[in-house]
């Protein structure tokens, strides 16, 4: 049985490395999130936003990294 302990421990280190590339990525001048083709639409008090270049940057990478690790 899955201990919860390893469970928090792991989704914490995920976190913490997701945090640096999201620095590192800032520092060299990509913002995640705002990449050009996502889409921002503003009207009024209404903003509805949808990272649709972020999404597919994401996918392929977990894509890649799931493949390696499988092999």
């Amino acid at each position: 049985m899955f201990n919860i302990g390893k469970l928090l421990i792991y989704t914490g280190l995920f976190l913490i490395l997701t945090g640096f590339v999201v620095i590192v990525l800032n520092r060299i001048g990509i913002n995640p999130g705002k990449l050009p083709g996502d889409i921002i639409y503003k009207k009024g008090n209404t903003t509805l936003y949808f990272p649709v270049v972020t999404c597919i940057i994401i996918s392929v990478i977990l894509s890649l990294l799931f493949w390696i690790f499988k092999k």
